[in-house]
């Protein structure tokens, strides 16, 4: 049986928080930055969404649907480009139309609430189904959750909201001797399949392509070399054109990439649903506590490694039964962008390699400064579910 290469593209855009003074709070309830958030969805649709997915679609033609790709796109990034680049989401619909790109579910705001609130897990993962079916016209079976968090325990409630199948990290602590480059099962429930990431070959290309400089050629040796049934090669979408510039030759590689996976007979392309239905679990790969596919740990450390992450973390969340007894639309709608993952990640403090990339996605001078600024639009939104409450 030929090696099925999983090539999935993580897109996500945060809804940016402009700057909130303590000054503001009970007197003004806009929190976000809009300018920021056209400005730099404009920048990026140009230097990666259109031409990436334009070179992905003559790929799938060139190829008569030999070439297979998958997508996840946060419900918050689905939101920005219905407002400010709504050719973007026509050039994924160009996309799906072809019956050659699988998208697969997360949680609708890229939510940390997997590790908080299973009721409004739930809630996201139902509601990011629907704008999938909404927008591209698809039903995702597969799922990945944010930054590739999973557990034995999410997995499990995974399976129960109905997806049979769901990508996770392949971490070294967590795998030991074992190779990500298998099927492997959830102990908890053996019917729901796990693929982990390559996450060598996947950060070839995600970080370390412009100082390789590597080609097609050469990458499809490194693949070759492999000796499981899938390489699983994840990836952030914006790793083509924004992380790495166009004059890397990273355009270059991905033009030239399917068809030299397609030439040779050892390979071939598959979507994360084809895998799980082709290839047969090896075993069951027990995760007690929660992986994902950040910073050296691969675990929840970028969010919640310290106390000013803790603390926005259980004050946010400590909201949700008020909220849920409310149950007005512009509340929920702010709730949900507060509980994006990003505003957690800003306030990281690691130092070292892990320091120097939260650095480089920080729009804040410090992890502090990230924090007040969180903690005032919290305030803010805190008074109002209080007389929202004091009016029911």
């Amino acid at each position: 049986m030929k090696k099925n290469i999983c090539l999935y593209f993580h897109v996500h855009q945060p809804t940016r928080l402009r700057l909130y003074r303590f000054f503001d709070i009970g007197k003004d309830s806009h929190y976000y930055d809009d300018f920021a958030n056209r400005t730099i969805l404009h920048r990026i649709a140009q230097k990666c969404y259109l031409p990436m997915n334009e070179l992905l679609l003559e790929a799938i033609k060139a190829s008569k649907g030999a070439f297979k790709v998958s997508f996840s796109v946060t419900g918050s990034a689905i939101e920005q480009f219905d407002r400010y680049a709504p050719e973007v989401l026509d050039s994924f619909k160009a996309l799906a139309d072809t019956g050659c790109v699988e998208f697969v579910c997360e949680t609708y705001n890229h939510s940390l609430a997997s590790l908080a609130s299973p009721a409004e897990f739930r809630h996201q993962v139902l509601k990011q189904k629907d704008t999938i079916q909404k927008y591209f016209g698809v039903e995702p079976k597969a799922f990945r959750n944010t930054e590739l968090i999973y557990s034995d325990a999410i997995g499990k409630e995974v399976y129960d909201l109905g997806f049979k199948t769901i990508l996770t990290e392949g971490a070294k602590h967590i795998l030991g001797w074992k190779s990500p480059d298998y099927v492997y099962s959830n102990p908890l429930q053996p019917k729901l399949k796990l693929l982990l990431r390559n996450y060598v070959l996947s950060d070839d290309i995600a970080f370390r392509f412009a100082d390789h400089g590597f080609d097609a050629d050469t990458f499809v040796g490194w693949l070759k070399q492999t000796e499981g049934d899938v390489i699983n090669l994840f990836m952030d979408y914006e790793t083509f054109g924004e992380h790495q510039s166009a004059n890397t030759g990273i355009f270059d590689f991905m033009k030239a990439l399917p068809g030299k996976v397609l030439a040779d007979k050892e390979l071939t392309f598959a979507t994360p649903s084809e895998i799980a239905r082709k290839c047969k679990s090896v075993g069951e790969l027990p995760v007690p506590e929660p992986i994902s596919w950040a910073d050296e740990e691969r675990d929840t450390s970028a969010w919640l490694g310290n106390e000013l992450q803790q603390d926005a973390f259980n004050k946010i969340y400590a909201l949700t039964e008020q909220l849920s007894i409310l149950d007005q639309p512009n509340l929920w709608n702010d709730f949900g962008h507060l509980q994006e993952s990003d505003h957690l990640y800003y306030m990281c403090t690691k130092f070292f390699s892990d320091g120097e990339i939260h650095k480089r996605f920080n729009p804040y001078d410090t992890p502090y400064e990230a924090f007040i600024n969180f903690m005032n639009v919290l305030s803010d939104f805190a008074i109002r579910v209080e007389n929202a409450m004091s009016e029911k």
